[in-house]
């Protein structure tokens, strides 16, 4: 005879487990007042269990970032001489974006949390500076040997994190509405037709050039030339922070 009951759901992983109960408590009381102790009260586990996941509070809030960084940096190390490095970079940032769009409503949540906590900020332009420089030793390989090949490599990889954060940061703000791969296409199509290649920045690229009658070269999109001012010692965060609000200017 068979039963009619049914089944028990199944329980989440426990490391999914300890980002919701952490999340909630973070909403409920806020996040400086939650402690660890806290999260694995309410996700029914040891604090042994916690740290086995997440070496502290802060990295419960970004669970998925070093999944994606290892993904990111084996993207880049297949890559062969026949990819157009600016547009692997950008492929590249897009699986930053692919994380984020898995889960709209966790991710809106956390942009809204590290708005309000600085010291998450704090923790979030770490990780984005990682990132960054994940791209700049791929490009800095490909570039090994050119004329200003390593300030090239910094250059390009500073703009491609900040063309992605500002549709990415966008797109969190609408609450996760509209499309954001192609916010984020957009936003990574000016990088490429700045640094990509001529026959790789794919079919938005600048039309030829036209040399006028007195032999001066006619400017064109491709000769935009972005010169951002700042101090030597300022630090990474600040001045992907000034390149992406000249970028929103432009």
């Amino acid at each position: 005879m068979s039963s009619s009951s049914t089944a028990p759901a199944a329980k989440p992983p426990m490391r999914d487990a300890l980002v919701a109960a952490a999340f909630r408590l973070f909403l409920e009381r806020g996040y400086e007042q939650t402690t660890v102790d806290d999260i694995v009260a309410l996700a029914g586990v040891g604090r042994r269990s916690f740290f086995r996941y997440f070496p502290s509070k802060e990295d419960v809030v970004f669970p998925d970032h070093e999944r994606c960084l290892a993904d990111m940096t084996a993207f880049l190390a297949a890559s062969g001489p026949e990819h157009e490095p600016v547009r692997r970079t950008c492929d590249a940032a897009r699986l930053v974006l692919r994380m984020y769009a898995e889960n709209p409503d966790f991710s809106v949540q956390r942009y809204r949390l590290t708005r309000k906590v600085p010291g998450l900020r704090a923790y979030e332009l770490s990780v984005v500076w990682r990132y960054e420089r994940a791209l700049a030793r791929y490009l800095r390989g490909r570039f090994a040997g050119h004329p200003d090949g390593t300030l090239r490599a910094d250059v390009i990889a500073a703009a491609v994190v900040a063309a992605h954060n500002n549709a990415l940061r966008s797109w969190l703000r609408s609450d996760g509405q509209g499309d954001a791969g192609a916010a984020v296409d957009h936003a990574l199509g000016h990088v490429q037709r700045k640094f990509a290649r001529p026959q790789e920045a794919g079919p938005t690229r600048p039309s030829a050039r036209v040399t006028p009658p007195n032999g001066e070269r006619a400017a064109s999109p491709a000769d935009d030339v972005l010169v951002l001012v700042t101090r030597r010692d300022a630090p990474l965060w600040r001045v992907v922070q000034e390149l992406e609000a000249v970028l929103d200017r432009a």
